[in-house]
């Protein structure tokens, strides 16, 4: 397993890769992976001849009293998990590789950014939309896999690929959960044992979901006030927002008469997690 940390070597690595008509699959993370890192390795790996990691907590995506000073980090185990998953290289830049100084452009998204997330992280997804611009560049795949639990930044990945002319496939990898159900996050590490029992309330909410909906409930407000007193029955619980919206557009839907996606961002504490499903009545 090659480890890369500059662009020149990391490009320099892809464009010998491609010389040899080699295809290269790519699994960008921030880190501390977890068994949802591993399962979007483990469905890259047959879909490639190469496959590529990078490692990389990007500044650009995180705001004002967000947790990049204190985001999780296991550098060491990080190349263990990936050496055991089959890569064969790891990109592991540093922040001037990536935002060198005097370093000007921005990336936005019109529509997509407005909703989920994005009302609350104003300039999340433009620093998403613009580091994996750059990394796409470095890495050069030939198909690149993303995680559904960010269904939003999987959306807007898809449509930066449309717009820009990436000759990229995007790939969704499915939520892997623990086994009482919550989504498998780096965030989880901050949670105690009592706000760990909260965040369970996250999954709970998407299967009484899931039976409202099953049952013939077709108000999304309906659901929605349900979702709302059970998660407040969890201690340390704040809610963001309960949202069901169009899984293309993220607008929101009020009658659930076709697929909706249930999105979900709890605050636990000072952790904010999120979640999502794609519920079909």
């Amino acid at each position: 397993m090659d480890i890369l940390k500059t662009k020149s070597d990391m490009q320099e690595w892809s464009k010998n890769k491609k010389n040899q008509k080699k295809t290269i699959c790519f699994v960008p993370t921030m880190g501390y992976l977890h068994q949802g890192h591993i399962s979007l390795m483990e469905k890259g790996k047959p879909l490639c001849d190469e496959l590529v990691l990078s490692i990389f907590v990007n500044p650009t995506q995180f705001g004002e009293n967000e947790d990049l000073d204190s985001y999780p980090s296991n550098i060491k185990n990080d190349l263990s998990l990936a050496k055991n998953a089959g890569v064969t290289a790891v990109f592991l830049p540093n922040k001037n590789q990536i935002y060198p100084e005097n370093f000007q452009t921005e990336i936005s998204l019109q529509s997509l950014p407005k909703f989920l997330c994005g009302k609350f992280r104003p300039i999340h997804f433009g620093g998403v939309a613009l580091v994996v611009t750059k990394l796409f560049n470095i890495v050069m795949p030939d198909v690149a896999i993303f995680g559904q639990k960010d269904y939003q930044q999987l959306q807007i990945i898809r449509q930066l690929t449309l717009d820009l002319d990436f000759d990229i496939q995007i790939v969704a990898g499915d939520i892997i959960r623990e086994k009482d159900g919550l989504a498998m996050s780096s965030r989880n590490a901050y949670l105690s044992k009592s706000q760990r029992a909260s965040a369970l309330s996250l999954s709970k909410s998407l299967n009484l979901a899931k039976e409202l909906i099953t049952k013939g409930e077709k108000k999304s407000k309906a659901v929605k006030n349900q979702l709302e007193s059970l998660i407040c029955t969890f201690p340390e619980t704040h809610i963001e927002y309960i949202c069901f919206c169009n899984p293309k557009t993220l607008e929101d839907v009020d009658i659930i008469d076709r697929q909706v996606l249930l999105a979900l961002a709890v605050k636990v504490g000072k952790t904010r997690l999120i979640d999502n499903a794609l519920i079909d009545p």
